[in-house]
């Protein structure tokens, strides 16, 4: 069974073409050339971090569908310092515009010294950030950078580390490992 783990970069799509826009953008194809993949699940274009490529439809819909809860975890920097009660209502899950989300296992962590992000993010000169880790079992429309706004911390960055056993290790930005 073929499978490839990515470190998909900050502004690129995670689909193979980009059609539908008059300016061409970054896609998968840019990084992997190697026929009868495709992504399982997906990562926003500001998201960066581990996707999942894979010929196995049913090893597909194991990652990607919410009815498998398998574990995702991102390492989040976030506007502001939450405190434990924030992080406590993280974890019981949270009202979100369609529902109340799972609980979610979180945790503040030092700045995890990844690669640099570009571009760079938005600093605040009266604004600290801080990290924090987010692990969910299900997948919504961004629903960490939801559910980070809905306790008053919006997201600056957003790297997914792993998915269930999956994680990027040492993988470089734009790189990929047969998995």
């Amino acid at each position: 069974m073929l499978m490839i783990l990515f470190n998909k970069p900050y502004g690129v799509l995670s689909q193979f073409t980009d059609k539908g826009t008059a300016t061409a953008r970054p896609t998968l194809s840019d990084f992997i050339d190697m026929p009868g993949v495709y992504p399982a699940g997906r990562l926003d274009r500001d998201s960066e971090g581990l996707l999942i490529l894979t010929g196995d439809g049913r090893l597909q819909a194991r990652i990607a569908d919410p009815k498998f809860k398998l574990p995702k975890t991102y390492l989040v920097q976030v506007e502001g310092e939450p405190d434990d009660a924030t992080l406590e209502r993280l974890r019981r899950g949270v009202e979100l515009n369609d529902g109340y989300t799972r609980p979610a296992e979180v945790a503040r962590i030092d700045d995890p010294g990844l690669w640099p992000r570009d571009p760079p993010i938005r600093v605040r000169a009266r604004i600290p950030d801080h990290w924090i880790t987010l692990t969910i079992r299900e997948g919504r429309n961004r629903q960490v950078r939801r559910m980070t706004a809905a306790v008053g911390h919006p997201t600056l960055r957003l790297v997914r580390w792993s998915i269930g056993e999956w994680t990027l290790g040492d993988l470089a930005p734009g790189k990929w490992r047969a998995g």
